[in-house]
């Protein structure tokens, strides 16, 4: 299994940590409300993408898709961004982060297993102890902004309430072994406020109202050409 080593400031334990990441899983269609999880189906649906397999499901992709890095390069112009959040089992612990699921829509038209390979998943450089939000997951927030013609504007926002809590989701997919050791999984997304659309900088961040903190992450998305 492919490994890569991420540096992640870890709250709680005093620092920056070196995490290493075999495996990444992108977790789909997670919504707990049917009506919000078939709206963002529909969304899809009208980009000429088919409706998935089951609700939840979870694709595979490689751990060298996850990154830090400030900018990432994708083919053509129809990719875009979605904030998810990000689930990290390391060290013997569960971490909580954010991230966006960056995948290329014209090929999820055709094969979504493909799409999510097609683009580099951005990840924030900080983590929570799971331990440390379990009693208060559902008042978290999750939020994007997309910069789209050099205006940026509010993208995604919804509460946590609206997602599979992680027990539940990490069951569906992994079974009672839990999330394997080195695994990330990303936990699904809202729907885009004006829709689906490609931008030149996407932000993303989880908040914990409660604990009053945020970790944010961002990245510039460069266009590369299509020539065939």
């Amino acid at each position: 299994m492919e490994e890569i080593t991420l540096r992640f400031t870890c709250h709680g334990t005093g620092g920056a940590r070196d995490l290493t990441v075999g495996q990444a899983v992108i977790a789909g269609w997670t919504g707990r409300d049917p009506v919000a999880r078939d709206h963002h189906i529909a969304e899809l649906e009208a980009l000429g993408i088919a409706r998935p397999a089951s609700t939840p499901i979870f694709y595979r992709v490689s751990a060298s898709r996850l990154t830090q890095a400030p900018r990432i390069a994708c083919p053509g112009e129809e990719s875009s961004g979605e904030v998810e959040f990000v689930l990290l089992r390391a060290g013997g612990q569960t971490w909580v982060g954010v991230g966006s699921d960056h995948t290329d829509r014209k090929v999820e038209t055709y094969n979504i297993t493909v799409s999510k390979q097609m683009c580099d998943k951005p990840v924030a450089a900080e983590l929570w102890p799971y331990a440390e939000v379990a009693d208060h997951w559902d008042r978290m927030m999750l939020r994007s902004y997309a910069t789209i013609g050099g205006e940026r504007v509010l993208y995604q926002e919804g509460a946590l309430t609206g997602m599979l809590p992680p027990d539940e989701l990490i069951a569906k997919g992994f079974g009672a072994g839990g999330l394997p050791e080195g695994t990330v999984l990303f936990g699904g997304t809202f729907a885009a406020k004006g829709g689906i659309r490609p931008a030149t900088r996407f932000d993303f961040e989880i908040e914990d109202p409660v604990l009053g903190r945020t970790i944010r992450g961002g990245y510039a998305v460069e266009t590369l050409p299509v020539l065939g």
